[in-house]
């Protein structure tokens, strides 16, 4: 396996600087501040900072909620809590005694015991069939427990075998007895399947309005699945804690379940904890944010005013190392503004976390004598107006906008279609340049068992990357799994209409929108794609990928697409310079 070295600094907890020493000049002799920038750690160092403020264990971040859901979701605690477990019992089956209450279950997701460990890649054909002729052979013996036991004799009686740091690894060893290797794959390849197998004919009967069938494949998933496993064991759980959620709330999804049984908010320091590891263990990010800085200032030239619109600027993590580089060009760093928006907050203060991000930007800015200037908005993106951005004449105007438009309605749900609208309010800005990251998903489907298997092969990717990369007994990967994955896989099977919020589409899609609002896409820089790839290779593992499909730049792990960047301007612009 290729070596990670940022991950191996993160886990030691010698997080790199932005020094060029620090990465060394590549063979073609590039420039060394340029190779320090492309995958700076000192966002990591920003994230340390956020972490030592006083609050930050305390204060919830929600990341990307829809605000129907925000407004509804006191209303429904109030009243789940005396009639959600009445009604439920009342019209579903009941579990075996080793099952644990189902809301329990979703809610901690900890307290489930470990199950067979396997590595082999899953596959999706013959589903139908497999239940019946391989279901019988592994199914495992139950285990009753009291639901009054505390938690931590549970744990204590779960993990007594256990010892050391690989708790997972030593239970499975000490409860299936060292079989021979040839024979243990076998069962791991057989399990995988199975997985995979019960969780589509479970979304199948859900769709099909058989919840007793699906109670039953619902109750086998729990059996094989754990959040602490490999990751088939992984997926399963996190897919049948969304299908639970979608039964729970008769089979059509909904707020309610999605706010009862989803995973309780997180602290602004699990984000960031969890922000850590994922910049560590993949380059995704680094990439992206590379990709955005190298675009921006091709446009900046030698202007003396630069204002960067950012949608969806969330804690402003892609913005310290760019301020860094801003600092070293010749002649001094530009007068910089930057307008940050976001979705509103819930409470009293809906501005608060785009507003506590400027405070964190201006103190960057200050450390590098950047001339500053930060303004925030905290508001539905389709209703803001030109005239919101305070647009001046002789600035550089660049739009950024990384892996959040995914979350806006489109027009299989709002006749107004707000993707489309904040694309053309775009086109109406004409900035100079409009840089774009998306992520690239085909599970945007209204059809809820099509949508179930394209979320599968996505989200199977990405555990799968973090299962090479990261040790399954890391709390960071933990942390990443439930607060990222798990909570975007759990919206997409459970929820429905508007308050679906994780609706991503492929680049290709993404580009016949961006073309349609008078967009015209940029050729990709040459030197951007060189580095990225050089410093891909030396870095990473050697089943990340990036690759080029016309004018976008994809990036992907083991030959399936995740995230695509591209950059665009206005049709005006480009026939303006074209000419």
């Amino acid at each position: 396996m290729q070596t990670n070295l940022h991950l191996q600094a993160f886990l030691s907890k010698e997080i790199p600087t932005s020094d060029a020493s620090s990465n060394p000049r590549p063979s073609s002799g590039q420039d060394s501040h340029e190779d320090a920038e492309i995958f700076s750690d000192i966002v990591l160092t920003y994230m340390n900072q956020i972490l030592m403020e006083e609050d930050s264990d305390e204060k919830l971040d929600m990341l990307q909620e829809h605000p129907a859901l925000l407004a509804a979701e006191k209303s429904f605690y109030d009243i789940l809590a005396d009639t959600q477990f009445s009604s439920s019992s009342s019209n579903r089956p009941t579990f075996p005694s080793n099952h644990h209450s189902s809301d329990n279950d979703s809610l901690n997701p900890q307290g489930e015991p470990p199950a067979k460990s396997t590595n082999s890649r899953r596959t999706l054909q013959g589903v139908d069939n497999l239940e019946a002729e391989e279901g019988r052979s592994l199914k495992q013996s139950a285990l009753g427990f009291d639901t009054e036991v505390p938690p931590e004799m549970l744990d204590a009686l779960l993990f007594k075998e256990c010892k050391g740091n690989r708790q997972v690894e030593t239970c499975y060893k000490t409860s299936h007895g060292g079989t021979k290797s040839g024979t243990k794959k076998k069962l791991e390849k057989k399990e995988s399947v199975v997985l995979d197998s019960l969780l589509i004919q479970c979304a199948q009967a859900i769709s099909e309005n058989d919840l007793p069938h699906a109670h039953k494949l619902l109750n086998q998933i729990r059996q094989h699945s754990t959040p602490f496993g490999d990751s088939n064991q992984r997926l399963a759980h996190c897919f049948a804690n969304g299908l639970e959620a979608r039964l729970t709330g008769g089979g059509g999804g909904g707020s309610v379940s999605y706010y009862f049984q989803s995973p309780p908010p997180a602290t602004v320091s699990d984000m960031l904890k969890a922000h850590q590891i994922y910049l560590a263990a993949a380059p995704f990010k680094k990439i992206s944010d590379f990709f955005a800085h190298q675009n921006i200032l091709n446009v900046s030239g030698k202007s003396r005013r630069l204002h960067i619109i950012d949608f969806g600027i969330y804690h402003g993590f892609m913005w310290p190392c760019f301020l860094q580089r801003l600092s070293t060009l010749p002649g001094g760093a530009p007068m910089l503004r930057i307008t940050g928006i976001d979705f509103p907050q819930p409470g009293f203060r809906p501005a608060e976390r785009v507003e506590e991000t400027g405070r964190r930007l201006s103190e960057y800015a200050r450390r590098f004598d950047i001339p500053f200037q930060y303004h925030p908005i905290a508001c539905k993106w389709e209703a803001l107006q030109l005239e919101d951005f305070g647009i001046e004449e002789d600035e550089v105007l660049v739009v950024n906008c990384m892996n959040r438009l995914q979350n806006l309605a489109d027009e299989s749900v709002s006749p107004d279609n707000p993707r489309d609208q904040v694309l053309n309010t775009i086109r109406k800005l004409k900035p100079d340049v409009f840089v774009l990251g998306i992520v690239n998903g085909t599970y945007n489907t209204p059809f809820f068992l099509r949508r179930f298997k394209e979320a599968m092969f996505h989200f199977s990717a990405l555990l799968d990357m973090l299962e090479t990369n990261v040790g399954r007994e890391d709390e960071h990967r933990r942390l990443l799994e439930r607060h990222f994955f798990e909570r975007e896989a759990f919206n997409v099977i459970s929820c429905e209409g508007l308050e679906r919020v994780e609706r991503p589409e492929t680049y290709k899609q993404w580009k016949t929108r961006s073309e349609r609002a008078g967009l015209v896409q940029v050729p990709l820089d040459a030197d951007i794609v060189r580095k990225s790839r050089w410093k891909l290779k030396r870095c990473y593992h050697k089943d990340f990928m990036v690759v080029e499909d016309g004018k976008w730049l994809l990036q992907g792990w083991k030959g399936r697409i995740l995230y695509g960047l591209s950059a665009w301007r206005t049709r005006d612009r480009a026939l303006k310079e074209s000419s």
